[in-house]
């Protein structure tokens, strides 16, 4: 293989410079004799000749090396040493060497020598099979031209060993050979040989030392870090950056008992290759146990003592709680927790720092001061938005929760973070706003929310094969449209977007049924307050199919036809997460010689108007989709008219009129009685397998009441 190490190339091609440079051949040096490196002698550098196998233009490469025709320089010297560091650090060069090719007065000609490193022609990754070679290649760079040195080679080895290991290929071994391609100039072929070896678990983690907490209890504070056990549901693999975490959270289960000296003395990750799994031990050192002594506060002026021992929530004697006294200082886990920073940072104290200090140790107590220095009150100064590309300004300004001119707050930063993140038009975690201008002497400090926007419509194609026949989906969903922009053509890129609006087109086909819907909301239905106006209407149209058969026929058809209108709006109590959203739907049901059995009657139609009232509250955030806190709950009422009180009907009763009573319809027949039965006679029971030819009735009385004809007035509207 080439040698391809940069610093070795470094260290290697300065010392040939040196002694190439002091053994030249001309009369001002003589051979063999070694000029010391702070005694060179000074040149004008009238040419530099690049030689070697190089793809790069000559003048390219002096350009790199930063020698210009004419300059001074000093032989030995400086500027050759960061010619060549430069040279080096490119990564793109295996030998660099500098000879002295001519001296002629006081000017000097120099001869740089390069050899160039091979570039990447192909890749053949084994090991593993072949839908996780792209991934590979795509997540390391090795794409064709690609410069291949030995920083190229580490890295990827390391890298998809480290990514086995982390998915518990604990002896992942990884080999990359370098081949030359012979019909190709200066390029080689990569052959990569990845040897993951069996999955390995966690044996067995063993605490030695530990009298005050038992192993369980240990195991437990070691979130990510499992050993094998049947009803275990974390994985028991080992990840180093985890174990190392979870080492931490061991003293932090010490602390939050009161040894506040806990340490860990050892620790060790032992494979073993018999029973092909990981032994790991950790020798602990508890030390004393402690309890909380005097607590003062000390440089407090906004909040009084008790107010602050209220937020703190520890009293004197109680055990020691080193994890949560930090919390009640500032919970680092939680943004917005309610900690005692977070109340002056949500007051106005931008400038505000707070500390807890050990002030005296006593036997097993421990006496505190928390130092605050609270600061002057500051103002939001200017407001700014950066990288909305597509959304205009007032869909984000609507939904910003700080304003300038107003008193700086932490909590309202952290709301507007999450209210970005639910529009769903930008990354939600890279919404990390930024603080300018930050001035303590006037109390102002700047924020600017930087914005990547993400793609926010979405084209649904889908095809599958159900229900005897082939169902096809087609649906559009533009998430961030402007309806107002309809008639503007310049809006056009390619649809007019950008106003915060939902439209959602849909279809979906096969041979027996078609659906058709589109929906519509506008989130701030006015502009001035935070009401969603949604509107949607679909059609679905259901033909009669034979599932044996696969035969359908069009004259048998059911058709449902669905309008709906809603609102939704934030309100301000108990607090603006809660929502009250109400809407109105119509449904109307029209069957067509639709005699499938589904219904008692196959011809007439059904309606239904309903009203919806919902009550949901949800602080999620900041992803609406994998939020990372937050919770979220509804409670759903939907409510139809009782049509049956007021409509003069009496359902109980129906079956007796003569309306709606079963008559025959078809041919003539000779009833049970041998009497003939007309189309369009009443007849004294519906035609059965027991009584196919029932008796035709002289009075409506005697009449058997007909099922369809009830059914379709009683669901005539639906309740």
């Amino acid at each position: 293989m080439n040698k391809l190490n940069n610093f070795l190339v470094l260290q290697r091609s300065i010392k040939i410079v040196l002694s190439l440079l002091i053994f030249g051949s001309f009369s001002q040096v003589k051979a063999q004799e070694r000029i010391p490196f702070d005694q060179g002698k000074t040149y004008i550098l009238a040419n530099v000749d690049v030689v070697g196998k190089i793809s790069f233009n000559s003048n390219t490469v002096v350009t790199f090396a930063g020698l210009e025709k004419g300059q001074v320089i000093t032989v030995p010297g400086e500027e050759i040493s960061n010619a060549i560091k430069k040279l080096g650090k490119l990564g793109l060069f295996d030998e660099i060497s500098f000879y002295i090719n001519r001296i002629e007065m006081d000017s000097i000609y120099l001869d740089l020598h390069v050899e160039e490193l091979p570039k990447l022609n192909e890749v053949k990754i084994v090991g593993v099979s072949k839908s996780k070679i792209e991934g590979l290649i795509k997540d390391n760079s090795l794409t064709k031209g690609k410069v291949v040195n030995e920083n190229l080679i580490t890295t990827t080895k390391n890298y998809i060993e480290n990514k086995y290991k982390k998915d518990g290929f604990f002896t992942t071994k990884v080999t990359i050979n370098t081949v030359i391609d012979t019909a190709q100039v200066n390029q080689v072929n990569m052959v990569v040989k990845i040897d993951k070896g069996s999955k390995v678990k966690i044996k067995e983690i063993d605490f030695v030392g530990n009298k005050e907490l038992q192993d369980k209890a240990l195991r437990a504070a070691m979130k990510d870090t499992k050993q094998k056990k049947l009803l275990t549901l974390k994985a028991s693999k080992f990840i180093k950056e985890k174990y190392e975490a979870d080492l931490v959270k061991v003293i932090d289960a010490y602390k939050e008992k009161g040894y506040r000296d806990a340490r860990i003395i050892s620790d060790s990750v032992v494979y073993n290759s018999d029973l092909k799994a990981i032994m790991i031990k950790i020798k602990v050192e508890e030390g004393n146990k402690y309890r909380f002594g005097n607590i003062k506060f000390l440089g407090n002026t906004v909040y009084s003592d008790e107010g602050l021992m209220g937020m703190l929530g520890i009293k004197k004697g109680d055990t020691y709680n080193g994890v949560l006294l930090e919390k009640r200082i500032a919970d680092k886990s939680k943004p917005d927790g309610e900690d005692i920073t977070n109340l002056y940072q949500n007051n106005g104290y931008l400038f505000s720092n707070i500390n807890a200090v050990e002030t005296r140790t006593a036997n097993d107590s421990i006496d505190f001061e928390i130092r605050i220095t609270e600061g002057p009150i500051a103002y939001f100064n200017k407001i700014t938005v950066t990288g909305n590309d597509k959304t205009n300004d007032h869909v984000i300004y609507r939904e910003l929760r700080t304003k300038p001119g107003e008193k700086y707050n932490k909590e309202l930063l952290i709301r507007t973070i999450r209210e970005i993140g639910q529009l769903g038009f930008f990354d939600p975690e890279t919404i990390e706003p930024k603080f300018k201008n930050v001035d303590a002497a006037a109390g102002t400090v700047d924020i600017e929310y930087p914005l990547t926007e993400k793609g926010a419509s979405q084209i649904e194609l889908q095809g599958g094969y159900g229900g005897g026949g082939f169902i096809g989906t087609l649906g559009l969903s533009f998430n961030n449209f402007s309806a107002r922009n309809i008639f503007n053509k310049g809006a056009y890129k390619p649809l007019p977007m950008g106003d915060g609006q939902k439209v959602s087109l849909r279809l979906q086909a096969s041979p027996f049924f078609r659906t058709y819907s589109a929906s519509f909301s506008e989130p701030w239905f006015g502009r001035q307050k935070p009401v969603q106006l949604s509107t949607s209407i679909s059609y679905t149209r259901q033909f009669n199919n034979n599932f044996q058969t696969q035969q359908v026929d069009k004259t048998k058809s059911f058709n449902i036809l669905t309008l709906s209108v809603g609102i939704n709006k934030r309100l301000s109590f108990p607090d603006d997460f809660f929502g009250l959203s109400q809407a109105i739907s119509y449904q109307h049901y029209d069957l067509n010689n639709y005699n499938t059995g589904l219904f008692t009657f196959g011809d007439g139609a059904s309606r239904n108007l309903a009203y919806t009232i919902g009550l949901t509250r949800s602080n999620k955030g900041v992803n609406p989709i994998f939020p990372i806190y937050g919770a979220e709950f509804s409670l759903v009422g939907k409510f139809t008219l009782p049509y049956s009180l007021f409509n003069g009907v009496n359902y109980a009763t129906l079956g007796d009129q003569e309306a709606y009573k079963y008559a025959h319809s078809g041919a003539s027949y000779v009833g049970r009685n041998g009497i003939m039965v007309e189309d369009g006679d009443l007849v004294e029971a519906i035609p059965s397998a027991t009584n196919p030819t029932p008796n035709s009735v002289a009075d409506y009385k005697d009449a058997a009441p007909d099922p369809a004809k009830v059914d379709q007035k009683k669901y005539n509207w639906l309740e």
